[in-house]
């Protein structure tokens, strides 16, 4: 991998990765942008402990833009874009409207093709591998900057998601705090250590989950994938490397070579599981890594957290979404319409030939 870091015509941030050694990233950004002025803000709820982000300047973000204006491909004569190559592998630059900036975190957008009618699925092994690295890069890069607690690697795909942009990208958010799932997920397993005798909770949730099997949609020899015990949506799957790791720097060569295989092969059952004909599945695939300084007082122990990958869709049977209704909204207690052993054997069912 090559990596080539610049500047645009504003000021922020663009970086390439490319899988050849040789590539030349010389292009200018041509724009005649003003410096990017923010209004991000934390805010913290006093009766939920949860951050709020405040960012009003986001209003005026670009949204669902006709494909010849699209700011995510590549420059062309007459049509300049966010990135000014003609052509690139991975880009990514800091976001123009972030939710979060400065002291209060950053945001970055990953383009993982510069083909504007692909899809992440459609990305050869070597192409997913390569967004792979630019993850680990910016992870690694995220996690020396003073204000950064968590980093946190995302893609949103489909409209019903409340995508605006419809060229296949991500995005990576530096959190100067511990998200409130994370938290959870840090007590949960700090209580079970307590109460089994120093294991851990999610070395066991696999162990469990490999056992039982009825649930595992994947097994490979470094990754394996299986819809939760207790799901919170129709179909969702969680992708673990069987070494546990607290964050993409620490997954060794083999983890990283088997990855692509098992997370392609993922995204391209579930474009299948409602059926031929059916438009692509929205989903939300979420990295979740270990944070950084203390929780509550107390120093966070990243080694007892695991490195896993959640992926998910609200859509729950053909032409119809999962809703968050009041008891999901009020109450954040989720209602499943789909038993996980069925989403499990469903997915299954779809696999590549």
């Amino acid at each position: 991998m090559k990596k080539t870091s610049t500047r645009l015509a504003d000021g922020r941030e663009l970086l390439y990765y490319d899988s050849r050694d040789d590539a030349v990233r010389e292009a200018v950004d041509r724009r005649p942008l003003d410096p990017v002025a923010t209004a991000s803000e934390v805010r913290r709820d006093p009766l939920l402990g949860d951050a709020v982000a405040i960012a009003s300047h986001r209003q005026g973000r670009t949204y669902h833009p006709p494909a010849d204006e699209c700011p995510l491909c590549p420059s062309r004569e007459g049509r300049l874009s966010e990135i000014p190559e003609s052509d690139y592998d991975v880009a990514v630059f800091e976001n123009r409207f972030p939710s979060l900036a400065g002291d209060s975190g950053r945001c970055e957008v990953v383009c993982f093709t510069s083909d504007h009618d692909a899809s992440f699925a459609d990305l050869t092994e070597e192409q997913a591998g390569l967004v792979l690295e630019a993850w680990t890069d910016r992870t690694a890069e995220m996690a020396e900057l003073p204000q950064i607690r968590q980093v946190f690697c995302f893609e949103n795909r489909g409209a019903e998601i409340g995508v605006t942009l419809g060229h296949p990208h991500g995005q990576i958010y530096g959190y100067p705090f511990v998200t409130p799932r994370t938290a959870l997920m840090l007590r949960s397993a700090e209580h079970f250590k307590e109460s089994s005798g120093g294991r851990n909770l999610f070395d066991d949730v696999i162990a469990s989950e490999l056992a039982d099997g009825s649930r595992v949609v994947l097994d490979g020899e470094h990754w394996v994938a299986f819809v939760p015990y207790a799901a919170h949506w129709p179909y969702e799957v969680h992708l673990y490397p069987k070494k546990r790791v607290p964050d993409l720097r620490f997954l060794d060569d083999e983890a990283c070579t088997e990855f692509p295989q098992m997370y392609l092969e993922l995204l391209r059952r579930f474009d299948r599981i409602f059926g031929e004909g059916e438009p692509p599945t929205p989903y939300i695939a979420a990295w979740h890594q270990a944070p950084f300084g203390e929780l509550e007082g107390h120093h966070i122990d990243r080694g007892e957290f695991a490195l896993h990958l959640e992926l998910f869709t609200i859509r729950r049977t053909s032409g119809k979404l999962k809703f968050l209704a009041g008891s999901e909204s009020g109450m954040n207690v989720f209602v499943n319409d789909v038993p996980p052993e069925t989403a499990a054997e469903r997915l299954r069912e779809v696999a590549s030939e």
